[in-house]
């Protein structure tokens, strides 16, 4: 049986993961969208890293445009699934802090873009490299966490 301080102590770091992922991702946005119009580009490292004011209705790389409901209704699942996974994989010596590290930036990454898609109906993504397509903080904890968790899954499979 596991410490319950160490849980405690997962739980906090889970939370403090969350809440600085969706402070990030709200700030940023913020200020973006104050600065820019949509559309609107600034270049900081010409023709490689622009900053670009995009209103996104779909998806990832903006597939599935206008859905409107069906994006609330899934990232709210998914939300509370991950929820579930962070709770669950705190008393799991294998998994630990690993995975909490990679739920919990998934889940402020998608509790961030949930907020833009209830309060504005699109995602406000900003951050643009020419070869791909225009991304915010949320994204990138989202992609951040599902590599920890895909890293780790690879790595306990090899034992």
């Amino acid at each position: 049986m596991r410490n319950p301080d160490r849980s405690q102590i997962d739980i906090f770091l889970s939370l403090i993961t969350v809440v600085v992922i969706i402070f990030l991702d709200r700030l940023s946005k913020i200020f973006f969208s104050k600065l820019l119009s949509a559309g609107e580009s600034l270049p900081i490292i010409k023709n490689v890293f622009h900053m670009t004011l995009v209103h996104n209705t779909g998806i990832a790389f903006g597939l599935f445009k206008d859905q409107g409901i069906v994006f609330i209704i899934i990232p709210v699942i998914a939300v509370i699934l991950l929820i579930f996974n962070i709770f669950y994989y705190k008393n799991n010596k294998e998994l630990s802090r690993t995975y909490i590290l990679g739920f919990s930036l998934i889940l402020g990454g998608a509790i961030g873009n949930l907020v833009d898609r209830i309060n504005y109906g699109y995602v406000i993504d900003f951050i643009d490299f020419r070869f791909w397509p225009v991304f915010n903080i949320a994204d990138s904890a989202i992609t951040i966490g599902a590599i920890i968790i895909g890293i780790k899954c690879i790595l306990l499979s090899a034992k």
